[in-house]
């Protein structure tokens, strides 16, 4: 084994300590270090991402990459990886909290949850971090889902939930971070219509039960009244968000995080606006629809 999987200092995912970044990886290595992903959701690297061209080799151990669809977010050399940052002016939505004007804060999601088929994973590579704020989270909905009394379990299995595509935080109608917009709404965005994807879903290569609830995008649950529907998402993320099923990284240059996009959640703090920040990020293509359409009739 070219490298040691060590615990990380909360109570989810690993650290991969000892794996040479810096030369080609063997085709053993890279199937173990998959196995690594899929056992533990989340996986870090400390420190050592020195180039694009080291994101982009270990990216490729996890699956084929999926270019962003936006030309205009992909890194002018390196069309695979996406470039995140506020340099040059925020890409996203700013917004005040507590008198401090926020960049990049993104509650608690999966990505592409508002389409059928999620992204399988993704690999954040820090360049340049800032002073203050910019952790990024994750949530194992797993550990959460097997967390769940037996009760809960039966009360969830076969329901589907809707979910929509959010262009702000002030659209999010569970966990709400609150704060007030300062840039105007962006309305170029794509047209996504809503989809409906399972409470709970079967992970497509481990067999996993995960607990599917999406803070950012999840609307309502199928065939069930307001009220009821409310109290039962409410009560299902007040489980999810316990610090037991969290990992908080505290990012230094260099570090790379990757996950398991189908089994976790993830969240970015966001930073103060004047502070720079850029990321370097790769996508793992998904290749197994967990959703669908929502019918229009069932809009109506």
């Amino acid at each position: 084994m070219e490298f040691v999987v060590e615990p990380l200092n909360g109570p989810i995912g690993r650290e991969i300590v000892g794996l040479d970044i810096e030369r080609d990886i063997a085709p053993a290595t890279a199937e173990a270090l998959r196995e690594a992903w899929l056992e533990h959701g989340v996986l870090v690297f400390k420190g050592i991402g020195t180039s694009p061209e080291v994101q982009l080799r270990l990216s490729r151990c996890f699956g084929e990459l999926e270019p962003h669809p936006i030309p205009k977010f992909r890194h002018p050399d390196y069309p695979e990886l996406i470039l995140l940052t506020n340099q040059g002016g925020s890409a996203g939505p700013v917004y005040d909290f507590d008198g401090t004007a926020i960049c990049g804060r993104i509650p608690w999601h999966t990505d592409l949850a508002f389409t059928t088929t999620p992204n399988a994973g993704a690999l954040l590579h820090m360049i340049r971090k800032t002073d203050d704020g910019g952790q990024t989270g994750w949530l194992d909905m797993a550990l959460a889902y097997d967390e769940l009394d037996d009760a809960a379990k039966a009360e969830i299995e076969g329901l589907e939930a809707v979910y929509l595509f959010r262009a702000g935080l002030e659209e999010m109608r569970f966990n709400n971070p609150g704060g007030t917009r300062l840039t105007p709404r962006n309305d170029s965005y794509p047209d996504f219509p809503p989809v409906v994807n399972p409470l709970v879903w079967t992970h497509p290569e481990t067999g996993r039960k995960i607990l599917n609830v999406n803070t950012l995008n999840i609307e309502r649950i199928l065939g069930m009244d307001e009220d009821r529907s409310d109290a039962l998402i409410e009560r299902l993320i007040s489980h999810a968000m316990q610090p037991q099923f969290q990992y908080i990284h505290d990012w230094a240059n260099n570090d790379m995080v990757l996950w398991d996009n189908r089994r976790t959640l993830h969240r970015a703090a966001g930073h103060p606006v004047d502070q720079i920040r850029i990321v370097h990020r790769t996508t793992i293509k998904g290749t197994v629809a967990m959703g669908r359409l929502l019918e229009a009739e069932a809009v109506a």
